[in-house]
């Protein structure tokens, strides 16, 4: 019998992503879309709801992926954010991924869209430190359901809520790295400029590595949003 997969897709004012993304071919394969949302104020909700379930929940991406998963059936969790796209196979590809049965969890595989030097750059640059166990949310992180549950779900903290959860998932078992691609938009550090999007981005990961509380970085983080 296949597996059967639950995407859940947080969301803020997504107006600009959350239909194409929700209107893609992967999401045939699917079983079912769950849009977690915190609390919007343009046309999100009404975008989302002609092909996705729409919920209301608490904000912070943390408490929202975790109110979507509440409600999913799956016993697959598949986490995507609204400005990623992805190609046809990528539900058949995390499927595959659990005919192993060590496997916990895992993630895509990071392309950059823009086809420059720099999105090249970053492409490279997200694909080598998975080796380091450095995956952020925009890799489409999947998992158990039940590893999920054993986990507790996301931390309510106000960043780097899908950096620590990863680094859960790697303690419980094996996490598959795939080569699917998950093609993320360099709208973040098109408008705030490569250089400070490099440097911030330095600056959280090793602060939050070191301890620095994570809601003391959220205003670290505003600053290339």
């Amino acid at each position: 019998m296949s597996r059967r997969v639950s995407v859940i897709v947080p969301v803020l004012n997504e107006e600009s992503t959350i239909e194409d993304l929700l209107t893609q071919k992967w999401t045939a394969d699917a079983d079912e879309v769950i849009v977690a949302d915190g609390g919007s104020t343009d046309r999100t909700l009404a975008l989302a709801g002609q092909y996705a379930t729409v919920i209301h929940c608490q904000g912070g991406r943390g408490p929202q992926m975790n109110a979507g998963a509440r409600v999913s059936s799956s016993d697959i969790l598949f986490f995507l954010h609204a400005d990623v796209r992805l190609q046809p196979s990528a539900i058949e590809a995390v499927r595959r991924a659990f005919e192993d049965p060590t496997v916990v969890g895992g993630c895509l595989d990071v392309v950059f869209t823009g086809g420059d030097w720099v999105s090249r750059l970053f492409t490279w640059g997200y694909h080598h430190r998975r080796i380091f166990r450095i995956i952020y949310g925009d890799s489409g992180i999947f998992c158990r359901r039940d590893i999920f549950e054993q986990m507790g779900g996301y931390k309510n903290i106000a960043i780097m809520e899908d950096y620590e959860f990863a680094r859960r998932l790697w303690k419980l078992g094996k996490m598959a790295l795939l080569d699917e691609p998950i093609y993320v938009s360099d709208r973040r550090w098109r408008k705030a400029g490569l250089v400070r999007t490099w440097m911030v981005w330095t600056l959280i990961q090793t602060l939050f590595s070191l301890g620095y509380p994570a809601q003391k970085l959220g205003r670290f983080y505003r600053v290339i949003r």
